[in-house]
């Protein structure tokens, strides 16, 4: 009897995980992005990206600016393009907000963004998948404080950081009825005002961005693949060894 309260009260437990999953992933559905960490031209537009739109109020304070020479920079193109709030190569990639001015615009203080990729992944699917529909689904609200809502992250507290390159959009619902109530579906967008970009170059750099972020959570995954190779290799190469070896020392065995 105590095993079958136990085993019931296991299903029950798992089943509100599930469901809260669930429901904290809310907005709409995650699009794919386009990661590819091998790409070191997509890695550098997006570590440009990262440094002239989002170092300005997060850091990535676990990554140091002289690791982005494993991306196929110099240290010497590192200091001239991409380092404006530091002189040291060294140095980790630290905003120059204030934490306190930034909790007073923003209600909180912007998220380190060294991992924000691995954190980030939910029922919808992965963290960049998250982050890639969240760049791509920002509006205007001015009911908001900031001016800006999103569809993937409704009521966000940061206004939209890639505006100027994407221009301005409405979002488009159309009325359907779910379990006896009246929802609003997402259908797509209306453009109000261009960007400085076409959508296929503003979505290709953002996915850029994402790839970046992806990359900045874990660094040597490039080396661990190629590493995991030989090893399954050499596993596979002395397994075979192994197995001849073993039948050559019982082979006068009966």
């Amino acid at each position: 009897m105590k095993f079958h309260k136990k085993l019931v009260a296991g299903l029950m437990l798992a089943a509100n995980l599930v469901i809260s999953a669930h429901a904290s992933s809310g907005g709409i559905p995650w699009d794919k992005a386009p990661i590819d960490v091998t790409n070191q031209a997509s890695l550098q537009n997006g570590a440009r990206i990262f440094v002239n739109y989002c170092l300005s109020c997060h850091s990535a304070a676990f990554m140091r600016y002289n690791r982005l020479q494993d991306i196929g920079l110099t240290e010497e193109q590192i200091k001239e393009n991409l380092m404006f709030t530091t002189d040291k190569v060294g140095n980790v990639m630290k905003a120059a907000i204030d934490p306190i001015e930034a909790k007073k615009w923003f209600g909180a203080n912007p998220p380190d963004l060294t991992l924000i990729a691995r954190s980030r992944a939910g029922s919808n699917g992965t963290g960049a998948d998250y982050i890639y529909t969240l760049l791509r689904s920002y509006y205007r609200d001015p009911t908001k404080p900031t001016g800006w809502n999103n569809l993937a992250f409704p009521s966000i507290g940061m206004p939209h950081p890639l505006w100027e390159l994407q221009g301005e959009r409405k979002p488009l619902f159309e009325t359907h009825e779910s379990h006896g109530q009246q929802v609003q579906v997402h259908k797509g967008w209306e453009e109000v005002t261009p960007g400085a970009m076409t959508a296929a170059d503003y979505d290709k750099n953002v996915g850029d961005l994402v790839n970046f972020l992806q990359w900045m959570g874990e660094p040597a995954q490039n080396k661990r693949v190629k590493i995991g190779i030989f090893a399954m290799l050499f596993l596979a190469l002395f397994t075979f060894a192994a197995w001849n070896l073993n039948k050559a020392f019982w082979k006068d065995v009966k």
